[in-house]
């Protein structure tokens, strides 16, 4: 492998569905490269495809995020790097367990059986966005509403709350500070222990993910207080932040692919590929960590016990072995095998009930109003920096 300058990892993006240009020599030097994290840390930077899913699928691997040597992206991601995190930032046994106990709320059946709710939710919104006429923000008017309604229905999450939970959850993930970062998660986690306590008291349980946690998880001992507390976190924030983020970026990708949505209008059928490779394409959860408890031959290279590894989704999902034209969308390519979920056991627990999402909210918007379009200049409207997930910061439209 040929030594060169280690590129710094995250960058910001200069197109907001396209990779970093630095990236490129990343791209260049798949399957493995060397990075620069934050505070200057090296570690491995996966970019082949085929290297990804091996490594991926890896026991070897530790998500294990309070661990001194984990890869740490961000000062605030390292300023609360001794905080567990439920299912992401655990490993077998704990992972398997606490994701059994998750499983039965996201299957396929489930998120099926969701879909004309998740159609009224849409239409809902949607009606009060064409209501209020144009201009509108895409972001607050529709794409972050949508699935932080969905999301506070499965888990037993009072809506009325959303400003609140929606906010710290921003603060967690883009917060200015590492301050700001662990007083999120303490706010995030001191609203879900009083919701506990709530449920705790009720004679008559909900339905929600989050009433079985209580009444019967806890109740049982098969989880202690903190660990409920913990996956309802994260459960509630992955559950809005990345569908909201590829309902806006989605959106925008359309906007400036009118040939492809042309398409898409012609040939609704296309639409459950077409989320497949805005997926691919999008990748907005650009940066997967883990750690190498064991040296691990790979690609021709070790990677050695303790050393971090870093998994750039955005070029895995542009690997020109796997995808041709790999920086264009086409509806009509195979692109399931993306790593835009994740992959292996930690592959994401919501994927069904996002696709489920997506493409009803893409499609009603794009059928409800055919002549959607931006509202200010596409080289105006801000997008999100490189070190959290990325979307749109705002989606000004018209109609």
């Amino acid at each position: 492998m040929q030594e060169t300058e280690p590129v710094a990892f995250p960058q910001d993006r200069t197109c907001p569905y396209h990779p970093p240009t630095a990236y490129d020599t990343l791209r260049a030097a798949r399957p493995l490269t060397r990075i620069a994290l934050f505070d200057g840390r090296p570690a491995w930077l996966v970019s082949g495809h085929a290297t990804a899913r091996a490594l991926l699928a890896d026991r070897r691997l530790s998500t294990d995020r309070t661990h001194p040597d984990f890869p740490a992206p961000t000062a605030r991601f390292a300023a609360a790097r001794n905080r567990r995190t439920a299912l992401l930032g655990v490993d077998d046994p704990e992972h398997q367990t606490q994701r059994r106990m998750m499983i039965p709320a996201f299957t396929l059946k489930r998120a099926t059986e969701l879909r004309p709710r998740i159609q009224q939710v849409v239409d809902e919104r949607l009606d009060a966005m064409i209501a209020q006429g144009p201009p509108a923000d895409l972001v607050s008017a529709f794409a972050l509403p949508v699935p932080s309604t969905v999301i506070c229905a499965l888990l037993g999450v009072p809506y009325a709350d959303h400003d609140f939970f929606e906010g710290q959850s921003r603060r967690l993930l883009r917060g200015p500070t590492a301050a700001d970062t662990i007083d999120a998660r303490d706010q995030l986690e001191a609203y879900i222990g009083e919701l506990i306590d709530r449920k705790q008291k009720q004679s008559d349980p909900g339905e929600g993910v989050l009433d079985e946690l209580v009444h019967q998880r806890l109740r049982d001992g098969e989880l202690d207080r903190q660990e409920v507390i913990s996956l309802a976190v994260i459960l509630l924030v992955a559950g809005h932040e990345t569908t909201a983020n590829m309902i806006s970026l989605g959106t925008y990708t359309l906007l400036q692919h009118p040939d492809r949505l042309a398409e898409l209008r012609a040939d609704p059928a296309l639409l459950p590929t077409a989320v497949e490779e805005l997926m691919r394409m999008l990748s907005i959860a650009d940066g997967l960590l883990r750690l190498a408890t064991e040296d691990i031959e790979v690609a021709g290279t070790t990677i050695r016990k303790g050393d971090g590894v870093v998994f750039a989704t955005s070029v895995i999902n542009r690997d020109e072995d796997v995808y041709a034209d790999p920086d264009t969308l086409d509806w009509h390519r195979p692109a399931r095998h993306h790593v835009g979920f994740g992959f292996g056991i930690h592959q994401c627990l919501g994927q069904n009930l996002a696709r489920a999402e997506l493409e009803i909210a893409l499609k009603t918007l794009v059928d409800r109003l055919p002549r959607l379009r931006l509202a200010a200049p596409a080289d105006e409207i801000p997008f999100k920096p490189g070190d959290t997930i990325q979307g749109m910061l705002e989606l000004p439209v018209t109609w």
